[in-house]
């Protein structure tokens, strides 16, 4: 990442209305196929947190949106603002009207800058405070043009621009190499399935399986760890935030989460985290696990523990679990019967060991970029606070 040197607010810096500065786009397409668009933007397709726009829906396949974008202009999700959707597209499209398309209204803001306006803490804190409506709260343009902030002059908006470009470039290269070595592993997974003759089933190998605590979580520090789909993560099982539940003796012994328990997700509104798991490893805390996990414990004489989570996690497996996934009151969940019944291969212990070692290797370098995403995200706030914004 260059060097630049952070901004400090000096002489020049002025107070000013959002709206004095940053208008809406009227720009708008009847017929969007037609007049040469090709994709389209829905809320989905941002990601919380990351201005890049690396998902999109094909026009051609229908759409009624009308709110044209262009590259370069800032796209705001008004819709249940809390979720910080903030995107910046590099090519044009039209976009949902629950995206407002932002851009510079004369020449005192620089339209670089404009995204990380928005990405700004005191920015979405005014948009969820000025939203309205109960279960899909909107903010509307009126009120974000009544946000006030310290605007610098445009020499200074220039590095702040350039340095904020600099982390996200790096992080997102960070970003884009991890989601490359997990594609790697999956591929690795995959063709280890494909080239194993000896198979069985998950049945064959499993000594129980059961469902965690029903028990509402606490709100605070009362009761025991809980362990739920938040913590179950690509690959890893996430032990640095947990909610916790009032259980009795009994009931903490019946969820109890020991080392080499694989939590899987059973449920969930979206059908893709359905089947994700883990290993249970390295615990921090005294765990137990919620309803919407299932535990399975194994034979660690016919099985690792890891290597029936990596074959669950394998995109080949993943695709036939789906197929056994049922929808219900707007969740997909899959049962214990139909988990046990999955076919997988089941080689020696040694090949399971082998194969886990080229997958820990993939899995370290993965690890090592994510850390890295993370001290980038922390660098991008330090800049967010040392400018002000």
């Amino acid at each position: 990442m260059p060097e630049v040197a952070m901004p400090k607010k000096s002489v020049g810096w002025t107070t000013v209305a959002f709206g004095d500065v940053v208008q809406l786009s009227k720009e708008r397409s009847g017929d969007p196929e037609a007049d040469g668009y090709e994709r389209y933007i829905g809320l989905e397709h941002i990601d919380p947190g990351e201005l890049r726009v690396r998902r999109w829906g094909d026009i051609a396949d229908g759409v009624t949106f009308t709110n044209v974008f262009k590259p370069g202009q800032a796209l705001f999700g008004k819709r249940r603002a809390y979720q910080r959707k903030v995107a910046v597209a590099d090519f044009s499209g039209v976009c949902s009207g629950d995206v407002y398309v932002l851009e510079p209204k004369g020449e005192a803001l620089l339209p670089e800058l404009l995204p990380f306006i928005c990405q700004s803490n005191a920015f979405f804190e005014h948009a969820v405070g000025t939203s309205a409506g109960s279960l899909s709260p909107r903010t509307n343009r009126k009120s974000l043009a009544n946000f006030k902030f310290a605007l610098p002059p445009l020499n200074e908006q220039e590095r702040i621009a350039a340095l904020f470009q600099a982390v996200d470039a790096a992080l997102f290269t960070q970003a884009d190499l991890a989601d490359s070595l997990i594609t790697l592993a999956g591929s690795m997974s995959d063709s280890f399935i494909e080239s194993c003759d000896e198979v069985g089933c998950v049945g064959d190998v499993v000594t129980a399986t059961a469902y965690g605590s029903s028990k509402k979580s606490s709100g605070g520090d009362e009761g025991v760890p809980i362990l739920g789909i938040p913590n179950v993560r690509r690959g890893h099982l996430e032990t640095d935030s947990f909610n916790r539940v009032v259980l009795t003796k009994a009931e903490i012994e019946r969820y109890k989460v020991t080392e080499g328990d694989v939590l899987l997700v059973r449920t969930n509104g979206n059908p893709h985290y359905v089947g994700r798991c883990v290993v249970a490893d390295a615990l921090p805390h005294d765990f137990v696990y919620a309803s919407y996990l299932i535990r399975i414990r194994v034979d660690e004489k016919a099985i690792r523990p890891r290597f029936l989570s990596a074959i669950l996690n394998a995109p080949a497996i993943r695709r036939e679990l789906r197929g056994t996934v049922r929808s219900s009151a707007g969740n997909y969940n899959i049962n214990t019967t139909e988990i046990k019944d999955q076919a997988i291969p089941l080689p020696s212990l040694d090949r399971q060991e082998a194969f886990l070692e080229q997958l820990g290797d993939i899995g370290s370098r993965r690890a090592a970029c994510e850390d890295r995403v993370k001290m980038l995200r922390q660098t991008k706030a330090a800049v967010f606070r040392e400018t002000g914004l």
